[in-house]
């Protein structure tokens, strides 16, 4: 893992530089498992997140934007009740672990000097942040309850008395020297990185495999001093916030030699979390919210696959309508031939040259006739299945991309932006609409995603049928550009000038095909052409449109690019 105890404690010192006697103002519980507090200090608001998610547990200063609920949860309440308007006199580590606790010091209703502590525990999915008095000891509340029929050990609910965790057996790796080390490892036993992660507090698999890499051949001599080397930086607070993006992105306070892949380097452990953490918790977001969405989509389009399916065996079938009427008529001009009970029959076809014959199926259920007016039967409803058939075909066709539209959307939706499709699946007939409290207004417009190119240019982005058709049909100017990935689902995209620079039409390009199907593809066919040149055809479904006059770039998707442009 990567937010380890030596990151927690890196993190832990960025946060006490800059919050140290700040004062709480605003504090906000956007989702479950996370706190936004806002904080004054060193003439400045700084946005404190603080994680207890299973999966993306974390604390942070944050510069991204989140959606309060109009009701703010308990938790909350109390936070606020307790918090704001206090004074963050410290921030610290618990030893190596990945607890960080928050002094923080104010007045009670009464006027009373009261003291509390924030911990937050960063421990995968027991993670937790609870708020203590700490006079007495006693937790007040804390995002999650645990119970003693959960934990024998601790019990976290209101009015308990604040336990830690239970202490692992392991020593304090700053306080280590080249001895301690050795006698941590057993170089005949192998898995030298496996061995000090269970030897010292804070080491995680990632680092500890750091270590031996940078040993090389690791043996007596060169593994400690790896460690050291490595451990340096720690007690020296000299990190090197990275990225490293191979097969799936790493995080760390360093930069690790084991890991191949392009690096990015960040000026902050907390910048460095936004770029890692923002997208994927958001990600996970929106999958909890639109989970619902998603399978009633995925199964509307499978259902429409299997249509597909059927309807090309119906269509198949009805080409033979001709041969259907072939054998209604020499049935006819044989009946005198064929018995019932009778399962096949071959007569002379007249209608060949050659004199050649044909064997016909019968119904040994049905008389003579009845098997001729069978196949005159069948024969008439080929006929017309041609034709509705096709237009079946051609409609669950239509019904599969505008489903696999809104499933691109899903996938790059912001949680605001899942009611919008609901509301849009509720518009047409799919799903029943929910009757929510606070309605929506009649007049209340999309909200676009707003975006600049590096010459100032503003650049807007829909996200789902509602805000393509709003931004296309209503907002853009004639004269504008537009752009959409080629052939491919995604975002519309309007450039607000009439000549836009080449590099303002490529980094638009750029957000075309990350709002797309193609995000992960690379050479992605963009289209762009002016307004004016896209059109909604009557009865069509929502943000389809057709366009002509057009020109195409080829572009990679880049998240970093799409950050850099970022309006707030």
């Amino acid at each position: 893992m990567s937010f380890d105890g030596l990151f927690t404690k890196a993190m832990s010192e960025e946060l006490g530089d800059l919050l140290k006697g700040g004062r709480i103002n605003k504090i906000h519980q956007p989702y479950k498992n996370e706190i936004i507090m806002i904080v004054r200090s060193q003439g400045k608001n700084h946005k404190l997140l603080l994680s207890a998610h299973p999966s993306y547990a974390r604390v942070q200063l944050t510069s991204q934007s989140y959606e309060n609920p109009s009701v703010p949860p308990m938790f909350c309440m109390l936070l606020r009740k307790h918090l704001e308007g206090y004074i963050i006199e410290d921030v610290y580590q618990k030893e190596v672990d990945r607890i960080i606790i928050f002094e923080i010091k104010g007045r009670s209703e009464i006027g009373d000097v009261s003291y509390k502590q924030l911990i937050i525990e960063i421990m995968g999915r027991h993670s937790n942040i609870v708020v203590v008095d700490k006079s007495r000891n006693m937790i007040l509340d804390s995002v999650k309850h645990i119970p003693p029929s959960i934990n024998s050990y601790r019990t976290v609910l209101p009015g308990q008395e604040y336990k830690f965790p239970p202490p692992q057996d392991k020593k304090n790796p700053l306080e280590a020297d080249r001895d301690d080390i050795l006698r941590a490892v057993d170089f005949n036993s192998g898995k030298l990185d496996k061995q000090l992660v269970g030897a010292f507090s804070g080491f995680s698999p990632l680092f500890a495999k750091e270590a031996v890499h940078r040993a090389g051949l690791a043996n007596r001599n060169s593994l400690p001093q790896a460690v050291l080397n490595l451990l340096e930086p720690v007690k020296q607070r000299d990190y090197q916030p990275t990225l490293i993006q191979s097969d799936k992105e790493t995080f760390y306070f360093l930069d690790l030699q084991h890991i191949d892949g392009e690096r990015y380097h960040y000026s902050n452990l907390s910048e460095l979390l936004d770029r890692y953490f923002h997208q994927k918790a958001e990600r996970d977001r929106v999958k909890q919210q639109g989970n619902d969405l998603e399978r009633f989509i995925k199964n509307e389009r499978d259902k429409n696959q299997s249509k597909i399916v059927k309807l090309e065996k119906t269509l198949k079938d009805a080409e033979n309508a001709d041969t259907y009427q072939l054998y209604g008529e020499l049935l006819t001009a044989n009946l005198y031939a064929v018995e019932r009970g009778m399962k096949k029959i071959e007569v002379v076809n007249y209608y060949d040259e050659e004199g050649g014959t044909v064997k016909i199926a019968l119904d040994t259920r049905k008389t003579p006739s009845e098997n001729a007016q069978q196949y005159f039967s069948k024969y008439t409803k080929a006929k017309t299945a041609i034709r509705i058939v096709q237009e079946q075909i051609e409609k669950a066709k239509e019904e599969i991309l505008y489903l696999e539209q809104l499933l691109q959307q899903l996938d790059s939706a912001s949680p605001k932006d899942i009611m919008e499709i609901r509301e849009e699946l509720a518009e047409e007939g799919y799903i029943k609409a929910k009757h929510e409290k606070k309605k929506k207004k009649n007049n209340e417009k999309p909200q676009l995603e707003s975006y600049l190119s590096s010459d100032g240019t503003t650049i807007l982005v829909g996200k789902n049928n509602k805000q393509n058709d709003y931004l296309t049909n209503k907002l853009a100017g004639k004269e504008e550009i537009w752009l959409h990935t080629k052939d491919i689902p995604g975002s519309h995209v309007v450039i607000r000038s009439k000549d836009p620079s080449d590099e303002t039409i490529k980094e638009a390009a750029v957000l075309a095909s990350y709002f797309s199907k193609a995000r992960e593809s690379s050479s992605v066919p963009v289209d762009f052409t002016a307004v004016k040149n896209v059109k909604k055809p009557n009865g069509a479904k929502p943000g389809f449109v057709t366009y002509d006059g057009q020109q195409t770039v080829y572009t990679t998707p880049s998240l970093d690019t799409v950050r850099a442009m970022k309006k707030e």
